[in-house]
C-alpha cells in the first residue's frame, strides 16, 4: 500500500516535508540478490564532469533486478515489497516455486501471496505482473518493462507510474503508444509486463528541506544570472539581460533539438509527440 504522508511540522523543514510511503514487508534486502555499487558522480573516465548537479549522497547497494523474464512456466509467488535507493519504482520479491528468488518492479495492484508467472502464450486471463511477448498480449491493455531487442532486457517505461499501451500490430510488429504519445513499432518478441508501474505519487511527495536532496545526491543549481560573467555568458548585473537563455558554454537552453539524429530509431517512429505522423519503413 504507497500513500502520501504529510508530517507532523515540528520544524521548518518539516513544515513541508511530504513522503511517499509504503509498507515494506522485509527491512533488509535479499543478500543473494544484491552487490556493491560505484557511482560516477557525474564524471567520465577522465574524471570531468559531464552531467552538473551530482555528487555526494548516501552510499547505495544495487539491487540485480530480473529485466529480462526468462523464467518461462513456472509460477512465482510475492513474498515482501522493498525499497530500491537506484529508482524511484519499488521492488517485489518473488519467490519461485523451484527455490530460486527474483526482483521485479512492483506493479500497480499487486499484493503479498499473489501469483505470477511467465508465458509464451495467450491465455484468457492477464493479471498484473504476469510477462509476455508483445505477439500475446491484447491492444488496450496497460504494459511496462517492455524490451526494444528481443532478449535483451526491458528498457521501455521503467519508471514509477509509466505504462505503455498496444495500439495494433502490423507485419511482425507491435504498435506501441508511448506516455508521450509517441507510436513507435516494436517488434513482437519483445517482452512485456502486464499493469503499470507502481508508485505513482512518487512525482508528489516534496523534499521539504535542501539536506534531503544532498542525501540522494543532488547539488545546488544555481541561476546563470546569479553569477558572475566570468562563469556565465547570462552573469553579471551591469550589461543588462534581453539574450536567449543559454548553457555556461553558450549553447541555447530552451528550444534547440539536441538529440542525434538516429535513423536505426527514428525509422520505426509512426507518429511523434507533437502528433505529426512519420512514413512507415
Amino acid at each position: 500500500m504507497m500513500v502520501l504522508v504529510k508530517s507532523v511540522p515540528t520544524t521548518s523543514s518539516r513544515r513541508f516535508f511530504v513522503n511517499n510511503r509504503i509498507q515494506y514487508t522485509k527491512d533488509a534486502g535479499e543478500s543473494s540478490l544484491i552487490s556493491g555499487k560505484r557511482r560516477s558522480y557525474g564524471r567520465n573516465c577522465h574524471g570531468h564532469i559531464t552531467v552538473r548537479h551530482r555528487g555526494g549522497g548516501h552510499k547505495r547497494l544495487y539491487r540485480q533486478v530480473d529485466f529480462k523474464r526468462n523464467k518461462f512456466d513456472i509460477p512465482a509467488t510475492v513474498a515482501a515489497f522493498e525499497y530500491d535507493p537506484n529508482r524511484s519504482a519499488y521492488l517485489a520479491l518473488l519467490n519461485y516455486a523451484d527455490g530460486e528468488k527474483r526482483y521485479i518492479l512492483a506493479p500497480e495492484g499487486i499484493q503479498i501471496g499473489d501469483s505470477v508467472i511467465n508465458l509464451n502464450k495467450t491465455v484468457s486471463n492477464y493479471k498484473v505482473g504476469m510477462s509476455f511477448p508483445l505477439s500475446c498480449i491484447p491492444t488496450a491493455i496497460k504494459i511496462h518493462a517492455v524490451e526494444l531487442v528481443p532478449g535483451n532486457g526491458a528498457v521501455l517505461a521503467r519508471t514509477a507510474g509509466s505504462s505503455l499501451e498496444i495500439v495494433g500490430f502490423d507485419k511482425g510488429y507491435a504498435q506501441v503508444k508511448m506516455p508521450s504519445g509517441e507510436v513507435r513499432l516494436l517488434d513482437e518478441r519483445c517482452r512485456a509486463t502486464i499493469g503499470a508501474v507502481g508508485n505513482a505519487d512518487h512525482q508528489n511527495a516534496i523534499l521539504g528541506k535542501a539536506g534531503r536532496a544532498r542525501w540522494l545526491g543532488i547539488r545546488p543549481t544555481v541561476r546563470g544570472c546569479a553569477m558572475n560573467p566570468v562563469d556565465h555568458p547570462m552573469g553579471g548585473g551591469e550589461t543588462g539581460g534581453g539574450n536567449h537563455p543559454v548553457s555556461p558554454w553558450g549553447q541555447l537552453a530552451k528550444g534547440s533539438i539536441t538529440r542525434r539524429r538516429k535513423n536505426i530509431s527514428n525509422r520505426f517512429i509512426i507518429v511523434r509527440c507533437n502528433g505529426k505522423k512519420v512514413k512507415k519503413i
